[in-house]
């Protein structure tokens, strides 16, 4: 039997349920901050990430699915989204648009070849925004809030805000000098691969997995200590601007991020959970990127969030998604005439809004029967031929057991009532969870 490869998973079932509520909210909230969603291919050359992404980061080095086509080009499955959000925007000249900023969102598939764990599996969707041409710190504040409006609507209070700021380019070589002279005694003590970052980019030693905790690292020259006054002063205005939209924040300043295209304000999203904390997202401002990629000296800022992880965390908090597991009617009949009308009648009731099925392998009235109560129907009719003659039918409340004969050509409207009190009963028994006001 072939079966799916490692570190990929299907998703059906509730869990698919759950993914689409996910994807709802994200539409929702991203709407309201006026994004626009765009869907970028799913390989793009592989140049557009070894220049945008970094060709020391170890996404590049060690994590792309690199591949040669037909046309013996050299292609790579997108890794993340800001990349490809860039070169489309620049492929399209959306920088001549007088309609700037520009803002989009996406929610997609990405690939990274890594070991496979909980929330992180090597295919992962992510979903994410890009707001690209405007470097007030507004758009950062705006856009760590944004995500954290995602996260609470599904229920999700504690999220912990890690900020910091790797500053202008002249307060980055600051400080990666100092960097470099800090670990220069101790450097026969990193791992293989800080020794590697050493030489290319020591700022990504600080997001070392092995040594981070210990003390050298923890004693490590922190950004913040370093940034000219142009680019503290920036990163006081977004640290303002979050205290007015009443979003708390720790400052951290091991948050470096592991791709090179960041710089100023850079943030992650933790949660925490029984295993430990998790980082359910993360983004950051790349005012270089569109530049390096070609483009006008563009700023932008984004952030990504696996829905993986989100509902992994989800889970931990025992936070239960109001997702649709019942439908609103159940049609049963006997005979062939019958049948004909119950597909009539599904039909109709379809069109009409109402989430509606009927028999198809023709089995017992009892066995229908059992099938309505797999499927959690909230009404049962059993269509009855001389009540049809009638233009009636009698519809049964399965939860309450009553049973009302209601004209055919009141079905909609008696279907329309009844259903309007049936509102999902959140299991976090919070009145403040926003579950409550779906």
């Amino acid at each position: 039997m072939i079966k799916k490869p490692k570190g990929t998973k299907d998703i059906l079932g509730r869990e698919a349920k759950k993914w689409k509520y996910v994807e709802r909210i994200v539409d929702e909230v991203m709407e309201k901050y006026h994004y626009s969603y765009i869907r970028t291919p799913l390989f793009e050359s592989t140049e557009l990430f070894h220049r945008g992404v970094g060709e020391t980061s170890d996404i590049i080095t060690k994590e792309t699915y690199d591949f040669i086509d037909r046309g013996e080009r050299k292609m790579t499955l997108r890794p993340e989204g800001t990349a490809g959000v860039v070169r489309s925007y620049l492929e399209n000249k959306m920088y001549g648009d007088p309609m700037q900023p520009v803002k989009f969102y996406y929610n997609g598939t990405m690939y990274r070849y890594e070991r496979p764990q909980a929330g992180r599996e090597r295919e992962l969707t992510q979903f994410g925004c890009e707001l690209i041409g405007s470097d007030d710190p507004l758009t950062d504040a705006e856009t760590i809030s944004l995500a954290i409006q995602i996260y609470r609507i599904l229920g999700l209070k504690d999220v912990v805000v890690h900020l910091n700021t790797l500053g202008d380019k002249e307060s980055r070589e600051t400080y990666r000098k100092e960097l470099l002279d800090y670990f220069k005694p101790h450097i026969t003590s990193l791992c293989d691969d800080c020794k590697e970052r050493y030489l290319h980019n020591p700022l990504r030693i600080l997001d070392c997995k092995v040594d981070g905790g210990s003390e050298l690292f923890q004693n490590a020259p922190k950004t913040i200590d370093y940034l000219n006054k142009e680019s503290k002063e920036r990163f006081d205005k977004v640290c303002e601007y979050l205290d007015i939209l009443e979003i708390p924040y720790t400052v951290d300043s091991s948050i470096v991020r592991g791709l090179d295209y960041y710089n100023h304000t850079v943030f992650e999203f933790e949660v925490s959970t029984e295993s430990g904390k998790m980082a359910i997202g993360a983004g950051g401002r790349y005012n270089g990127l569109i530049g390096q990629l070609g483009g006008p000296q563009t700023p932008a800022i984004g952030f990504g969030s696996g829905i993986d992880r989100l509902l992994l965390a989800l889970e931990y908090e025992e936070i239960e998604l109001p997702v649709k597991e019942d439908i609103d009617l159940y049609l049963l009949y006997v005979n062939e005439e019958e049948k004909k009308y119950a597909i009539y009648l599904t039909q109709e009731l379809r069109l009409n809004g109402f989430t509606v099925e009927t028999e198809s392998l023709n089995r017992s009235l009892k066995a229908q029967f059992k099938q309505a109560d797999r499927l959690n129907a909230k009404f049962t009719i059993v269509l009855n031929s001389e009540e049809l003659n009638e233009d009636e039918v009698t519809i049964k409340n399965t939860k309450t057991k009553e049973e009302e004969k209601v004209q055919l050509d009141a079905l909609i409207y008696y279907l329309d009532e009844n259903l309007m009190d049936d509102e999902f009963e959140c299991s976090c028994k919070d009145d403040e969870c926003h579950h409550h006001e779906d």
